[in-house]
């Protein structure tokens, strides 16, 4: 059977202490995690969740997904109700996703004690709601709840679980270590015995790890070992918790280590871009000692490792970092990554590899900017407008020159917060003086922005602030740390991000949505908007 790749980023991954994606976020993470190759993404839970119904709408629309199949995560149906009677079945089928993932209780004691049902109808509620989704032209996995767990205090019962979700027509029973409390021993143990049990061919089963022993990613290499061909994981190991298996140390281990060709060619590179992306969508900082995509994963003091690293860098590093679109790294001399830019802006449509000086010139830049707290892995808009000042006649000019701006916070004595905002700008060779309102500092000076371009660029009114985050820099404390701001900005039939960094947010916010109103004039090609 053909290997499956399945991700539950935006399902799993989101039950992670202090992450909220909005509906755009979760269309940006699907097309992000579609470039990495995977077979499946789960979106959510539609009916249960209305944000997860809205993306699932949206998505109809809006997702073009090349590699991956988008799947719509669910339960079995109600015990005691008919199963076309559910109304979170229904919602399941108003999802028009091809494919649904079904949550089954796998331990007799969640049975009894949780859902407070009996085994017999438990199987029931099984067997009807697969049966009833295939019969609608769904393909259906199932994920037996607590299955190790459940196994291994009664074999029988959770066996029948597995049996009964095959025989009613599901493509594959995933087993869950819902709790995380497994090893890789115990493991394997489980998987042969259950095969051995029933006769399950062990490629219909399926390996949700969660990690709270460390061993999620570990617990998913031996399933495989032992004949499981569908994993699941959330990139990286978001999840509830500790987490879930990383989805890239899965892949890059399967693909790498043993040899299984589990995503499209082209699409194992994009791993670092991917992961990175998906963080600052998250605004949660990059782990930089994460396996295969951290900063860190091929950093090497100099030292005794640098006279083996001239002679051969695999004497060092256990795999060729390129090939997970990553670089190798002498702490003391920073490697400058070519040719990882020179992908990036071959992927925004820029050649790069013809023109060598003004990609030392940008590989230079990126680097100086990246020390001082930029990050363009989530702002492609930003790291698009820097490449192309560096190209021949390619380069958008600001669509105005700033001569001064001017943010005020009141605290009324009514106890009202109002922010207000001047900016003073010069437009097609006119100055601007333009004044607005806000419920924030940011939102003021955006407005006033708006206001001051309005009139030479009418396109302005079809762009909207869609996302704004703020992060405080790693090593940087207190009211003066160094801040990192993401706009994400919405016009035109899509979405762009660019970013600013500066100690003071309104500033490094500045920064941010003047990039974002440069490169959206330039994308809707406004004439003249290059002429300051």
């Amino acid at each position: 059977m053909t290997f499956q790749v399945y991700d539950t980023t935006l399902r799993d991954g989101a039950q992670r202490e202090g992450l909220t994606y909005s509906v755009v976020d979760k269309l940006a993470v699907a097309r992000l995690l579609d470039d990495l190759g995977v077979g499946f993404i789960e979106g959510g839970w539609p009916g249960a969740v209305p944000k997860d119904t809205e993306f699932f709408r949206r998505a109809r629309t809006e997702l073009e997904l090349r590699h991956a199949i988008l799947v719509a995560f669910g339960a079995t149906r109600k015990a005691g109700l008919a199963v076309e009677d559910d109304p979170q079945v229904r919602g399941l089928l108003d999802a028009q996703t091809p494919a649904v993932a079904l949550v089954a209780k796998a331990d007799l004691r969640h049975v009894e004690r949780a859902l407070r049902t009996t085994a017999e109808e438990n199987l029931a509620m099984i067997r009807d709601t697969v049966s009833y989704l295939v019969a609608q032209g769904r393909r259906v996995f199932v994920d037996g709840e607590h299955c190790f767990d459940g196994f291994r205090f009664d074999s029988g019962y959770t066996s029948a679980v597995a049996e009964t979700a095959l025989a009613a027509g599901a493509e594959r029973f995933v087993l869950c270590d819902t709790n995380g409390g497994m090893l890789p021993s115990q493991v394997t143990a489980v998987i042969e015995d259950l095969v051995a049990r029933t006769g399950i061919a062990p490629e219909r089963l399926g390996m949700h790890a969660q990690n709270d022993t460390a061993c999620a990613v570990a617990n998913t290499i031996a399933a495989v070992e032992a004949g499981v061909r569908h994993v699941q994981g959330t990139a990286n190991g978001y999840g509830e918790r500790p987490g879930n298996a990383d989805i890239f140390a899965i892949v890059a281990n399967l693909q790498l280590k043993l040899g299984m060709p589990v995503l499209p060619d082209g699409c194992l590179e994009q791993m670092v871009r991917v992961s990175h992306a998906i963080s600052e969508i998250a605004n949660i900082a990059p782990d930089t000692h994460q396996a295969y995509v951290g900063a860190a994963a091929f950093a090497h003091k100099a030292g005794l490792h640098a006279s083996a690293i001239k002679v051969d860098p695999l004497l060092y590093n256990h795999v060729e970092p390129a090939v997970v679109g990553n670089d190798m790294r002498i702490l003391v001399t920073e490697m400058a990554g070519r040719a990882s830019i020179e992908l990036k802006s071959r992927e925004l449509g820029l050649d790069l590899a013809g023109h060598p000086d003004a990609l030392s010139r940008v590989t230079g830049r990126v680097k100086e900017l990246e020390a001082d707290g930029w990050s363009f892995e989530a702002a492609d808009a930003s790291f698009e407008l820097l490449v192309r000042s560096e190209l021949p006649d390619a380069a958008p000019a600001r669509p105005f020159t700033l001569e001064s701006y001017r943010v005020i916070v009141e605290h009324r004595e009514d106890g009202a917060v109002v922010s207000e905002a001047t900016v003073k700008i010069r437009v097609r060779g006119e100055r601007v003086i333009a004044t607005a309102e806000g419920n924030g500092p940011v939102n003021a000076l955006d407005e006033a922005l708006r206001v001051g371009l309005a009139r030479h660029y009418p396109a302005l009114r079809d762009f909207e602030l869609a996302d704004y985050k703020v992060r405080i820099l790693e090593g940087s404390h207190g009211t003066g740390a160094i801040t990192r701001v993401l706009v994400e900005t919405a016009g035109a039939g899509r979405d762009w991000t660019t970013v600013g960094v500066h100690p003071n947010v309104v500033e490094a916010s500045w920064h941010a949505l003047v990039d974002a109103l440069t490169y959206g004039l330039d994308r809707a090609r406004v004439p003249g908007a290059s002429a300051a």
